[in-house]
């Protein structure tokens, strides 16, 4: 189940980046965004330099070959997260795009005031601000699954919510604070049960773990291509058939239509009806290279390596005086590592590891109640992925010895 990390670091040109002279890049930030293997970058220059036109519009040889590539990458992502049919795989901007989608079509067509929908306490503003939206806009009501203070969820709270019938429930597979690998297929029965339809947000979960929506049995899946090795500006959704030919129309134009007339017009069929305009062509090729890199190294590869790199890094970051992590032990989180330092801002911390190179996020991460849930304004975030390595761990550590030097 080992991966040959050096070989697979010589696919990511920008690992050998110094920068600064002599100063060679540390990457620990791709919870943010994942870097790009050669694999991705080649095939969007192939695709421009040779197959570049507009899709599903044209006869000639150039537009049937690039829509060819379009709907083959498709076909690829369905495949990766084993959905039963290629249709029910929507592109759309990015995973908030996707939660967007789900919120102004199916929402709006079923939800109505008093309707309650179900959250978690550690969501990414993503899956927030859509259902806080709604709630200004329809009256539906917003509850929240708590987080305990080890960073998993309350499922017997969320048991005495269910209780009370909610339409929707919609949460995380993956915290991109605290790493926890939420129980998706537990959760998603216990909805079907109390007859909720439900949203997963799989930004974080589809790069580092094998997904298979159709066993989850989830009704709307949503990621990223950027976070698993794709390039960014494109994402998909995934949606059960019955539940996308009922939605209506997301956005209004081009190759969403079947008819227009002056005054009505009549919605192309699923997924066309929600791929309004020309859509990310090049990147959609981009995607299909990823699913492809990362289908070929094996995501229970890559899943067992984070996991070492993950338990290793916990294990020397409470090693250190003054440092806290957020989050579960690593048997229960993905290759995240939130936490804070006693006295000195997690900007500054960031900083400071940026002059030896070492990339990390700090701030909020778009998840302020759940920072507000743990009295804290913000955290410094390493993240991992199948290229990471324990050195670069010993290199962060290391850094933040440094830190706790520069502030005494």
């Amino acid at each position: 189940m080992t991966l040959d990390i050096a070989r697979i670091r010589q696919d990511f040109p920008i690992l050998n980046r110094e920068v600064r002279p002599g100063v060679k890049v540390v990457y620990l930030d791709s919870t943010a965004t994942s870097q790009k293997p050669l694999a991705v970058i080649e095939a969007m220059n192939d695709f421009y330099h040779r197959f570049n036109a507009n899709i599903h519009r044209g006869v000639h040889t150039l537009a049937e070959e690039a829509t060819a590539m379009y709907e083959q990458a498709r076909v690829k992502i369905a495949k990766f997260i084993n959905a039963r049919n290629p249709h029910e795989i929507i592109y759309t901007r990015n995973t908030t795009e996707s939660i967007n989608l789900v919120a102004y079509t199916w929402a709006r067509a079923n939800l109505k005031s008093g309707d309650l929908v179900i959250l978690t306490e550690m969501e990414h503003h993503s899956n927030l601000v859509p259902w806080h939206m709604l709630a200004a806009e329809r009256g539906v009501q917003l509850e929240f699954i708590p987080v305990t203070e080890n960073g998993l969820l309350d499922l017997e709270t969320y048991k005495s919510l269910l209780a009370r019938t909610p339409k929707l429930v919609s949460f995380t597979h993956m915290s991109n604070v605290l790493g926890t690998i939420n129980p998706a297929a537990e959760i998603i029965k216990l909805a079907h049960d109390a007859g909720a339809i439900t949203v997963v947000d799989g930004a974080q979960s589809v790069p580092h773990l094998k997904v298979d929506v159709h066993a989850l049995d989830a009704d709307f899946y949503a990621f990223s291509a950027h976070k698993m090795c794709g390039p960014t500006g494109i994402g998909a959704l995934y949606g059960k058939s019955a539940l996308l030919d009922a939605m209506p129309p997301f956005l209004g134009g081009g190759d969403m239509i079947k008819e227009v007339k002056l005054r009505s017009f009549r919605p192309n069929t699923v997924p066309a009806k929600f791929e309004a305009g020309t859509p990310a062509i090049a990147e959609s090729v981009g995607f299909g290279a990823a699913v492809d890199y990362l289908t070929g190294i094996g995501m229970d590869k890559v899943a067992a390596h984070e996991h070492e790199i993950t338990e290793y890094a916990l294990e020397r970051l409470e090693e250190i005086p003054g440092v806290k992590v957020f989050g579960p032990s690593a048997d229960k989180k993905g290759g995240v590592a939130s936490f804070t330092f006693d006295g000195v801002h997690p900007h500054d911390v960031a900083q400071i590891l940026d002059r030896d190179g070492i990339a990390v996020r700090a701030g909020h991460h778009c998840a302020q109640p759940l920072h507000e849930k743990f009295g804290i304004p913000a955290t410094t975030r390493a993240s991992f992925y199948l290229y990471s390595t324990k050195d670069e761990v010993d290199k962060l550590v290391e850094g933040i010895y440094k830190v706790k030097k520069v502030f005494g």
